[in-house]
């Protein structure tokens, strides 16, 4: 320009400044490299930097992100070059098939399992191929599986080994009248004692948890409760360094010696660097008449049965491989569903998507609900469906954008407009990709 204050180099400077930074950070940058700008004019400079000439990539990857509060955007990107094309706000079929009409040649169109951008691109690129990705089906699978854990989570404590066949069963009622005579015991019964009897006359758990004044979760959790144990808030005690000393703790005990300091240092003696309140903490249920206080495992929660299901065989833990069998053997459903994630995991390892109609008839046979609402949206999808599962497309590429997307937001407060955000959000992906490119030169 005739009356430009600043040289070329300088003016690139405060535009790649105002692409990585936007106004206020790029301002603040500035003025550490001697340049008073103010944000405003950091971002009207950066609005002037055209946009790269769009080429219209073969291989297409659509998908959407939130944009602020309830409403999404949706993202282009260049699935060969990895490189973001455009965004715009909302997540409609209309405006995605208006693009592509308007730039024809996509041959390959990645996407999730979206119902809407299956529409938009069936219409504006009908002869595109369409790719489900392989990760939103396996993230689809997997919470149909921790639906059906959720539903039989009295299944679950199953996992856990039981104790010795030959503990005796009176110290375990020894331990449940002491719990009985604890204030927390006594409150767990009478909690327990009135949730029921009012569930008993058909009351629904909203009307129940208005009249005794509590929470719904926990009226259905009393309501789901066999005994008043069940109820009563007992978390497994973690393990500790002290645990393989415990059988000699016992014998000790058994033998008559009663005082921790001496148990201590002759646990001292044998290696333990344990502290002595351990050993004191860990000898108090022997001088009630109680057994000692061993770690006790937990239940898994539906979430980690879920995992435990979809992890691979050869890496899963020796843990889980031991308490998985004694799931899935207890529970038909958990296993039925073990299976079919199995089968589905082989045909996504050797991508191969022959005996998909086989495997999604199966799914709908089960008898289970959630199994059987995935097979139905699986089998309008089949086509992208397979061939999300025999070709190497997928939308990875997509989820690195938007998360790319996310940090340009954060970086403006979120108080950018849409236009200002697609400027940044393409600019700064071929900056990036031009100093990448650039080739390093080693000191002498």
């Amino acid at each position: 320009m005739r009356y430009q204050r600043r040289t070329p180099q300088l003016q690139r400077l405060v535009e790649d400044v105002g692409v990585v930074l936007a106004g206020r950070g790029g301002s603040r940058m500035l003025r550490i490299l001697g340049v008073t700008l103010s944000r405003y004019t950091v971002l009207s400079q950066l609005k002037r930097v055209p946009l790269p000439p769009l080429e219209v990539p073969r291989v297409l990857g659509v998908d959407d992100f939130a944009l602020y509060g309830d409403t999404y955007g949706t993202l282009l990107v260049d699935a060969t070059t990895r490189l973001p094309l455009t965004l715009w706000e909302g997540r409609d079929a209309e405006q995605l098939s208006r693009w592509l009409r308007k730039h024809p040649g996509v041959e390959v169109a990645c996407r999730d399992g979206s119902l809407t951008y299956r529409q938009g691109i069936t219409t504006g690129a009908p002869d595109a191929v369409q790719v489900s990705d392989r990760f939103h089906l396996w993230q689809g699978l997997s919470r149909r599986v921790q639906d059906i854990a959720s539903t039989h989570r009295g299944c679950l404590p199953a996992a856990v080994p039981r104790g010795n066949e030959g503990d005796p069963a009176p110290v375990q009622g020894t331990v449940e009248n002491t719990a009985a005579d604890t204030r927390a015991g006594r409150h767990a019964r009478r909690l327990f004692e009135a949730v029921h009897a009012l569930t008993r006359t058909g009351r629904s758990h909203s009307s129940v948890a208005r009249e005794l004044g509590l929470n719904r979760r926990t009226v259905s959790k009393c309501a789901r409760a066999r005994t008043w144990q069940e109820v009563m808030r007992r978390p497994p005690r973690k393990p500790s360094t002290l645990d393989p000393c415990l059988g000699y703790l016992q014998q000790r005990w058994d033998e008559g010696q009663h005082s921790a300091k001496i148990l201590h240092e002759e646990l001292q003696a044998k290696g333990y660097l344990g502290h002595y309140q351990r050993v004191k903490m860990a000898v108090a249920p022997l001088r009630r008449g109680l057994p000692l206080d061993e770690p006790h495992e937990r239940p898994p929660s539906p979430r980690e049965a879920t995992r435990w299901i979809t992890t691979h065989p050869h890496r899963r833990s020796p843990r889980i491989n031991d308490r998985l069998p004694r799931l899935l053997e207890h529970c038909p459903e958990l296993r039925t569903a073990h299976d079919l994630v199995r089968r589905f995991a082989a045909m996504l390892d050797n991508r191969d998507a022959t005996s998909l109609p086989e495997w999604l008839d199966d799914l709908a046979n089960t008898g289970l609900a959630p199994l059987a609402g995935l097979a139905g949206a699986l089998r309008e999808d089949r086509h992208a469906v397979s061939q999300g599962i025999a070709t190497a497309y997928n939308s990875g590429v997509n989820e690195a954008r938007i998360t790319d997307v996310k940090l340009q937001k954060r970086l403006m407060a979120g108080r950018a407009g849409v236009s200002l955000l697609r400027h940044r959000v393409v600019l700064i992906a071929h900056l990036r990709r031009r100093y990448a490119d650039r080739p390093t030169v080693s000191p002498r």
